[in-house]
């Protein structure tokens, strides 16, 4: 499926068949971030059938999403160890299995295991691998590439919130469950056209008895895991790390990290309570479920939009407190919209809320990416999708239960706000302090691994490889990796002509 495949080259082709990778991981966000969402249509009737309480009914977005980004560590290594093409398949495989066995739940627990944590796993494996794929074939184009395929989320969410309303009142929630189950089938599609970067790759090398071994390149790096090229000759390539915790000492990941947790806290609250919210406020059922497609059509304008903004010369540097900005004007329109009642009302506050919350949507891998390189990236967003999955356990659930105990919901607008604001005040503050202490502190050894993605790929298209010391004749290049005091392990013709000419 992937050896022997092509590889990434000096750097990212910035198009090409990334185009096509990039509609994929426009599909793939999509469900990923749209579906968790779009399955509340359902919970009144699951509320009904089950006897349940708006809090216990909610558990099943929250274990959705608590999935999606909880398992950001296992999807991490399974891309280093197998690559992006295997785990999107099997990832599109068991979101499908999840919601189609949950069209034959009895009880609530059913729920929580099938079209919670099956399908959460599934949307998972299939999300992370195309961030990293996506990582690949753009580095110029980066942030329109990843505003475009964030813009995925608010298509799909305003198209799979009336669709699931349709399948509510034609086939009723396990019907509708089971049709879901078989549209997630696409991601599988999806997976398999995720194939790697052209480039050339590693010369293979031959041992005493003449066959290849060792410098074939791995099936998971020939489908776009693990490092692409390596400096090093290829009997002296360092061992792959399935996950690179050192990330963690970083310190604009640190920042970025409690940023992700307290956006998370409130971020989702909103978009989740907004259906019912309206019902409860006297909109009839199909507006009500339309106030989630207005968001989702001013997301889809926002995110390329701001994507294309941010790759801007003058502005790409500053995109952290671009972020942190957006941050700030979402926790300020729930704030601001918390006593909204009437439909009007809530339909300005779709707007306000699809604008900023689409500009935090395509600016947030961006930022991860910046911030620790390519090369660290897939480690340090499993890291950060872990940290996410815990503020998402807190955040929903609690304002489920919330509501029940104070059947109101303007505290829960305003909590929601607060952490929201709070995240984008401190990504600022933050920020401009770890700035500073960069600028002030020497350059130490670990200042390239925390090099852009820019610098990265000029490193890499300025830098030549290495010459191949184990072929008989190359004498020379044997001599420069002994004098750089390389560990080098020549054909034994090789260490008998070097030993010859020292003598």
């Amino acid at each position: 499926m992937g050896a022997g495949g092509p590889r990434r080259g000096e750097g990212p082709p910035d198009g090409g068949w990334g185009w096509v990778v990039l509609g994929a991981c426009f599909v793939v966000t999509g469900f990923a971030y749209g579906f968790p969402k779009a399955v509340s249509v359902f919970f009144r009737a699951l509320m009904r059938d089950f006897g349940a309480g708006y809090s216990d009914t909610a558990w099943v977005s929250s274990i959705m999403l608590a999935m999606l980004y909880g398992t950001g560590p296992v999807s991490s290594i399974l891309v280093t160890r197998f690559g992006c093409r295997p785990v999107m398949l099997a990832g599109g495989l068991l979101a499908s299995a999840g919601m189609i066995l949950a069209s034959f739940a009895t009880r609530l627990l059913e729920l929580y295991l099938t079209a919670g944590v099956l399908t959460g796993l599934g949307l998972a494996l299939n999300f992370q691998p195309s961030l990293i794929m996506l990582g690949l074939y753009f580095e110029r184009r980066r942030p329109l590439a990843n505003g475009l395929a964030a813009a995925g989320s608010p298509v799909f969410l305003s198209a799979l919130s009336p669709l699931g309303q349709q399948l509510l009142e034609r086939f009723g929630w396990r019907g509708g469950f089971l049709l879901l189950g078989g549209l997630l089938l696409h991601c599988c599609a999806c997976g398999a056209v995720m194939r790697p970067p052209p480039g050339p790759s590693l010369r293979p090398r031959r041992d005493s008895a003449g066959d290849r071994s060792g410098d074939a390149p791995s099936e998971a790096e020939a489908d776009g895991a693990g490092p692409q090229l390596s400096e090093a000759t290829p009997r002296t390539r360092p061992r792959r790390r399935l996950l690179d915790l050192a990330v963690c000492t970083d310190r604009a990941f640190a920042v970025y990290a409690v940023t992700k947790f307290l956006m998370a806290l409130g971020l989702f609250v909103p978009a989740i309570l907004l259906v019912n919210y309206a019902k409860d406020a006297g909109v009839p059922d199909t507006d009500a479920a339309f106030l989630l497609s207005i968001v989702g059509f001013v997301d889809i304008v926002a995110r390329p939009a701001c994507g294309a903004l941010a790759g801007l010369a003058r502005l790409r540097p500053h995109v952290p407190y671009l972020f942190s900005l957006a941050l700030l004007a979402n926790g300020l329109t729930d704030l601001s919209s918390a006593r909204a009642r009437s439909y009007g009302a809530l339909v300005a506050f779709c707007i306000a809320f699809g604008l900023s919350y689409g500009m935090v949507g395509a600016l947030q891998f961006e930022v991860l990416m910046a911030a620790v390189g390519a090369s660290r990236f897939p480690s340090a967003l499993g890291l950060v999708l872990l940290l996410e999955a815990v503020a998402v356990l807190i955040g929903p659930p609690s304002a489920g239960r919330l509501v029940d105990a104070l059947k109101n919901y303007e505290i829960i607008f305003y909590l929601a706000g607060s952490e929201v604001a709070l995240a984008g005040v401190f990504m600022a503050v933050a920020t401009n302090c770890c700035l500073r202490c960069a600028k002030a502190a020497p350059a130490g050894p670990g200042t390239e691994d925390r090099a852009s993605d820019t610098e990265d790929a000029e490193a890499e298209g300025d830098s030549e490889p290495l010459p191949v010391a184990e072929e008989p004749g190359n004498l020379e290049a044997l001599e420069v990796l002994s004098a750089r005091g390389e560990p080098t392990e020549p054909e034994p013709e090789a260490r008998l002509r070097l030993a010859a000419k020292s003598v």
